[in-house]
């Protein structure tokens, strides 16, 4: 009898200890800051500037600026096309994501790159991050090829962004550059890469899309 009550009272404790320690181990990943990875090219690296003048640093302060425990990572490379960026992916995944803002695609238009090829890279990185975190949210950026590519050209860059959105049902953002490009006085000399300004401009736009979804994820 004595026996019995003693096993008891241990199996009660074990069972107290287990629910305690779960709940601490739960209350530590909510305390772990959400880590928004922003993969792309030149735009997001923030040509010409200092970091801390680009979009992804912007919007890192905003998100400062709520008191929200979130990191933003500028994982942008110079020069990077779609078949660079998907070489790249699983490095960068290495640590976890909870939001995927995939910024690529812009290179490709530049060189005159298929844009199917180009779709085909999009998707695999994609493909990548979903591999590697299934519960990942992915925001995708659209780009548009230069005019003197031809009007066949540049409407079928533009539609593969829209198409992977719709395929993948991602939050989608169709111009990376919306209010900024083409206006001189928001770009550098070089009339591609936006000024401090211009990225300014970039962040409050794709705040826009960025805060509800982090709002919904940030306490799970």
């Amino acid at each position: 009898m004595r026996i019995t009550v003693i096993t008891r009272i241990l199996f009660s404790l074990l069972i107290s200890l287990s629910v305690f320690l779960l709940s601490g181990f739960d209350q530590k990943a909510n305390d772990e800051p959400k880590r928004i990875v922003v993969f792309g090219d030149s735009i997001t690296a923030g040509y010409g500037l200092d970091q801390e003048e680009a979009f992804p640093a912007r919007i890192q302060e905003k998100i400062d600026e709520l008191g929200w425990k979130a990191e933003v990572v500028n994982a942008g490379v110079s020069g990077e096309t779609s078949a660079g960026g998907l070489r790249r992916a699983d490095w960068v995944l290495q640590r976890a994501v909870d939001i995927f803002v995939l910024e690529l695609g812009g290179n490709d238009g530049l060189r005159g790159i298929d844009p199917d090829v180009t779709k085909e890279n999009l998707q695999k990185i994609m493909d990548k991050v979903w591999d590697r975190y299934p519960a990942a949210r992915i925001l995708l950026t659209g780009m548009e090829a230069p005019p003197n590519m031809g009007d066949d050209y540049t409407l079928r860059f533009r539609q593969i962004y829209r198409e992977l959105a719709e395929a993948n049902e991602v939050i989608f953002m169709p111009f990376i550059l919306e209010d900024v490009g083409g206006i001189p006085e928001l770009n550098q000399s070089d009339g591609i890469h936006p000024t401090a300004e211009g990225h300014e401009i970039i962040a409050d736009n794709l705040w826009e899309l960025l805060k509800p979804v982090l709002e919904e994820i940030r306490n799970n």
